[in-house]
């Protein structure tokens, strides 16, 4: 089983133990996230989905995620990841907890922003909050893997 199957069934049971519903908003990932969920058997009682807002213009559009954050700081900060929080949760009502993902996976990004990511999170009635990650993979597709177990794996931690 991969790293990224273990980190979506340990989820999945946790949000099972807790009777606790997830929604992410995710954009480097493209999905990856919901899609490892999605996998296991019995998830649809606890998954509620996922907002793939990949483009900037999604962000704002979808989730309502202010243009002037995606000016500055820019799209990959913890003023985005919180946003994205923020607006997953308030489009979905059933959800108790909004998880999301924005980061530069490369190439071409930014200087000092290669690699980065920020994953980001709101609990229904609590602030949002993000933590900043430096993905260690080589490769746009082992980036998008390690990504989504950091998701996964921090919403483990927040569930329950």
């Amino acid at each position: 089983m991969s790293e990224l199957q273990t980190a979506a069934r340990a989820l999945a049971e946790r949000l099972e133990q807790s009777n606790s519903r997830v929604v992410f908003a995710e954009s480097c990932t493209g999905g990856l996230v919901a899609a490892s969920l999605a996998g296991v058997p019995g998830i649809s009682r606890f998954l509620c989905g996922s907002f793939v807002v990949y483009r900037n213009a999604s962000k704002t559009a979808w989730l309502r995620v202010d243009e002037k954050l995606i000016d500055e700081p820019g799209p990959v900060s913890a003023e985005v990841a919180e946003a994205l929080a923020s607006g997953a949760l308030d489009l979905t009502p059933e959800a108790d907890v909004a998880v999301t993902v924005t980061g530069h996976l490369g190439p071409g990004a930014e200087a000092g922003l290669d690699g980065v990511c920020f994953v980001g999170w709101q609990q229904r009635g609590a602030e949002p909050a993000s933590v900043r990650l430096t993905l260690r993979a080589e490769g746009r597709v082992a980036r998008q893997q390690e990504a989504a177990v950091a998701v996964l794996t921090r919403a483990f931690e927040i569930v329950g």
